[in-house]
């Protein structure tokens, strides 16, 4: 229910700054990111826990992700977008967060680098001020303001929740929070 009220606030925030020309972030937008990242951050890790430790091998068809490497893909970007858009480093290094899709399959330790790269991001938009969140980069070819790249991180998430959502279905796994 809150992601349907705050929908048409973030939709109406990115077409009135792509329609003025200008990255300025929308007013108490780190606020309603807070909720709306939470919100999905908490539905997957969520999700992750209740999934079976032997299903974190299985995809849907071959060359199609596996659940492990949806949950590691969402932590890779998690931690590549403030790296590569915000200048943020990642404690991981890109190196370590590169090898993961292809390399964890332990549904421990995909949980916990799931986890882990959320307080990431929590982290990150922590430390960001509303003049941070209007400086300029560059994200997908786009000029953006930083705020462009935390939506990004919700848009981004959201799209692998439905997906995982999808998984643990296929899976026999009712999503906890709709029991």
């Amino acid at each position: 229910m809150r992601i349907s009220r705050s929908l048409p606030l973030l939709a109406l925030c990115v077409m009135l700054a792509a329609r003025s020309g200008t990255a300025q972030a929308p007013p108490g937008f780190l606020e309603e990111f807070d909720g709306q990242f939470n919100a999905s951050a908490s539905k997957l890790v969520a999700l992750a826990e209740a999934m079976p430790a032997e299903a974190f091998d299985w995809a849907p068809m071959e060359g199609v992700a596996s659940v492990a490497e949806v949950y590691l893909h969402i932590a890779r970007y998690n931690y590549f977008y403030p790296e590569i858009a915000m200048g943020i480093p990642s404690p991981m290094g890109r190196a370590v967060y590169d090898s993961w899709e292809g390399d964890v399959r332990d549904k421990d330790q995909v949980v916990e680098i799931l986890a882990a790269s959320m307080d990431h991001v929590r982290q990150v938009a922590e430390h960001t001020s509303a003049a941070d969140l209007d400086e300029m980069t560059r994200l997908y070819g786009r000029d953006v303001g930083h705020w462009a790249v935390l939506l990004q991180l919700v848009t981004h998430m959201n799209e692998h929740l439905g997906q995982s959502i999808a998984y643990a279905r296929m899976n026999g796994v009712v999503p906890p929070w709709s029991m």
